[in-house]
């Protein structure tokens, strides 16, 4: 049975990267606000229902290509390395990304990555629309970084009777990661936007690298500077 899943699973996500694809293409030919989604429902030879059962929106066409990236902080913290703390696992994350020229970081000059990038940001639906996948990303690392760090009262005998201190100390680290996780994602995404604009500006990709790591990597310590709870190694 569990096979059985993982076949219709794949099937899904291989229907849904056509028709994101199909869509993206008539959207970079003719503009987004040009293009109908029964227009795109007939390039991708499915019904307007089924595309809607796939994307519910029209903007999720386009921003399906940042749906596995949405809980990926959250996986890097998660799945960190033993000994390595969740800031520095994210630092080194981004770091691997612009390496290896991510379109995610912006450090990407390729001419599809850049048409891309022109009609996300050069749409204002999709700018909106791109904010909620933000707050998924932010959830999701929030979490993963409340299970990371300690714990604000790990001492049970602190507890001020039921629920008392015990409850303000999980609410103080609820908080906390949801604050942290604001962070770090605003500073990835504003890393990305720079590296987008100076090459949308000309800059080549490859000559940009040096500066981008430089950048990021001042931009992680001053993040390590007001975020400490989550430098420290609690596995």
């Amino acid at each position: 049975m569990s096979g059985e899943m993982g076949l219709r699973e794949r099937k899904r996500q291989r229907m849904a990267a056509t028709i994101s694809d199909v869509a993206i293409a008539l959207f970079l030919a003719k503009g987004f606000d040009r293009v109908s989604v029964a227009e795109v429902a007939e390039a991708a030879e499915v019904s307007k229902p089924t595309l809607f059962r796939y994307f519910p929106t029209k903007e999720d066409l386009v921003l399906h290509r940042f749906a596995d990236h949405q809980d990926e902080a959250g996986r890097v913290v998660a799945g960190r390395p033993e000994g390595v703390s969740a800031l520095t696992a994210l630092r080194l994350n981004f770091l691997a990304g612009l390496d290896r020229h991510d379109p995610v970081t912006g450090l990407s000059d390729q001419p599809q990555v850049l048409a891309f990038h022109r009609l996300l940001y050069g749409t204002p639906s999709l700018v909106a629309r791109l904010y909620a996948y933000t707050e998924r990303s932010e959830e999701a690392l929030a979490d993963a970084l409340a299970a990371a760090a300690p714990a604000a009262n790990a001492d049970p005998e602190a507890a001020d009777g039921p629920g008392g201190d015990r409850d303000a100390g999980a609410d103080e680290d609820t908080m906390q990661a949801r604050l942290a996780a604001g962070q770090i994602i605003a500073v990835q995404r504003i890393l990305a936007r720079e590296n987008w604009r100076r090459i949308a500006a000309g800059e080549r990709a490859a000559a940009l690298h040096p500066v981008a790591r430089a950048t990021a990597e001042r931009a992680f310590d001053r993040l390590a500077g007001g975020l400490a709870r989550y430098t420290s190694v609690t596995r």
